[in-house]
This record gives structure tokens, sequence and C-alpha cells, in this order.
């Protein structure tokens, strides 16, 4: 047995004793709608957190894969009829159907890890909760940077760098990272999501040396292929890149990360919905937050979970939690819209 594999094996076992009790009868004729990430974390999810939760439960997982903005989109098309009982998606795009009315608060009652989970992943009202962590910053390849001369990069403002023109994949606003890059530069200059002028000021300068503005949140590619030497990227995507053997780093900028956090959800009028809270549980359990943290390098967001250290050096830890800024989505879903419209007017054509 591989070491994957009894770790699949334990947060299985581990699943099955404590994240449901004994089954419910009327849970086992059901199939839970789980609709979540793509790529690793399904396989995660499908490898080791939805078999010791069908075994627990008596009943069967079934997982849509798709992006965030997809789940939401879904769940708004069935927003009378829900077909879902689980939505795992983004913090910012998680505002945005809380506001739409499309989610469930948790019962404390049932999803009992939640007073363990650290005040970051904690989410208004307890209408959904993170379960996993990671921080959006600085991505370079050290090799590169050495052979040339670079200093390894310790602010955005180093991305600005003239050596850098023409190797550098700045992120679009359409996704996390470039969003990610604006609030940064606002906080540099003095601004935040509530002022944002001094973000705009700050990126331009950055992305005179972009090669391309990448829109699919994954500039793995880039990197592989030469074309990029640095970017703003996430940590758990850089961490499994350089798993590959590829030269890449990821830096925590001076002037702050920010938390990228996945939310885990119980959708509002889902049929399944004891169940589903059931679920939300599991994903608290601290069997189910190592085995993400072991297959993608995302932090735990409950307190007391052990890592080994060479994998907790890799992951956001609560050490680092405790220095990332909660966001305000609200004020950053509001304006968005004209956000991107600015971006593409002084940000990629310029």
């Amino acid at each position: 047995m591989t070491s994957r594999s009894l770790t699949a094996v334990l947060a299985a076992a581990t699943l099955a004793l404590a994240s449901c009790g004994a089954p419910t009868p009327s849970a086992a004729p059901g199939t839970l709608v789980v609709a979540g990430y793509g790529g690793s974390y399904e396989e995660a999810f499908k490898e080791s957190v939805i078999p010791g939760f069908e075994q627990s439960c008596s009943c069967r997982v079934t997982y849509i894969a798709g992006s965030s903005t997809d789940t939401v989109a879904k769940l708004t098309a069935q927003k009378d009829a829900p077909q879902i009982d689980v939505a795992l998606i983004d913090d910012g795009v998680q505002n945005q159907a809380v506001e739409a009315g499309l989610l469930a608060p948790l019962d404390p009652g049932t999803v009992t890890n939640l007073a363990g989970v650290i005040d970051l992943a904690r989410l208004p009202g307890d209408v959904g909760v993170g379960f996993s962590l990671n921080a959006t910053g600085l991505a370079y390849n050290p090799d590169y940077y050495a052979e040339h001369g670079l200093p390894a990069p310790r602010r955005l403002a180093d991305l600005a760098d003239p050596r850098l023109k023409g190797k550098l994949v700045m992120p679009s606003i359409t996704q996390t990272y470039g969003l990610g890059a604006l609030l940064i530069a606002a906080k540099v200059g003095g601004g935040s999501e509530h002022e944002i002028d001094p973000g705009f000021a700050g990126v331009e300068k950055v992305a005179a040396n972009a090669v391309t503005f990448d829109t699919t949140a994954d500039v793995s590619n880039y990197f592989l292929q030469g074309q990029a030497v640095a970017s703003i990227w996430g940590n758990s995507r850089v961490q499994m890149l350089a798993k590959k053997g590829y030269p890449v780093r990821f830096v925590y900028p001076e002037e702050g990360a920010l938390p990228l956090i996945a939310t885990v959800n119980v959708v509002k009028l889902a049929p399944h919905p004891d169940l589903a809270q059931k679920f939300v549980n599991a994903l608290l359990e601290p069997s189910a937050q190592r085995t993400m943290a072991e297959s993608n390098f995302n932090g735990p967001v409950v307190e007391g979970v052990e890592l080994d250290p060479a994998l907790a050096e890799k992951v956001v830890g609560q050490d680092r939690a405790a220095g990332l800024r909660k966001l305000d989505w609200g004020v950053i879903n509001k304006n968005r819209s004209a956000w991107t419209d600015r971006w593409n007017k002084e940000i990629e054509t310029s």
C-alpha cells in the first residue's frame, strides 16, 4: 500500500467514525449532490473524503466538478428547485451567492467542528464556512533569477523590474489572482478595496512587463515553456508545480499576502439538508483537513491539526493565517464590474 493510499484509508476510517454517527434510515435511499472544484480537489474528495462519508451515512455522493462561477450559475438556475445539496466555492463568489439568497445557515448542533475553525475562515452568520486556506502572493523561477543576477522578489513592485520585460504573466482581473494584485497594490499605495485608485497606479507599472494577461488562473504552462519567470499566483498552485520538479517558489510579499478561502456551503432548500450539514462537518474533521493539505497543499482551517513539518512549511499555516486580512467582499463585488472595465481600458490596453 502506498503512503497516499494509506492516508486515504485512514482519512476514510476516521470520517466513518466521526463525521455522521449512526446511519439515518431516511438518508439510505438518497444521493447527496456536491458541486465543487475539479482537478486535484476532485481527486482528493473522491479518494479520501467521499468513500468514508458514504459508508458512515449509508448514502451515495455524486460529485459535479466545475468552477465557482459555474456552480453559482447552476444554483441560480435551480433556485426554486435545487438539485445540488452542497457547494464548494471561492469566498468572493460565495458572498455573491449569499446576497442572492442561495445558501442556508449551518447548524452548529450538526456542524460541531465549527467551534474549532479559525476566525479567518468563519463567515457572517455561519452561512457556509471556509474549509481550506490558501494565499495570493508572488511566484518566480529561482534558477532564472540567479542566472540573470536578479534578486528574489520581495514586493509586488519588484515585478516592475525592467529586466523582466516580456517575462511576466499578469493574471487578468477576471480571476482571483489579478484581483489580488490590484488589492495588494492598493494597500501599498495607502488604499484598500474601499479606495482602489492606488491599486491601478501600482498594477500599471507591473503590467508593463506582462507578456500576456492570463484568464485561466493556471499559469503552469507559461512557466514550463519558459515564457514566464514570474507571476502573481496562489501558494498551493506553486507548490503543486514545484512537486513536479520544476524550479518555482512562492513568496509572501512584504506588503502582505491575501487570503484565498475555499468555502463549503449547504444550498438553501437542498434536497437532503441533514446530509448536507453532516458533509460540511466531515470536511472539518482533522483527517479531512490533513488529506487536503497532503494532496493539494491547502492549509487547515481547524485549530490543532498536526502536519508533517516538511508539509507544514509549504502550506498556509495558522501562523501565516494570523497575518492575512479579511477582505470586504461586499464592497469588492459591488465594484468589480466597474473595476473590470477600468482594468481593460487602463491596464490591458496600455
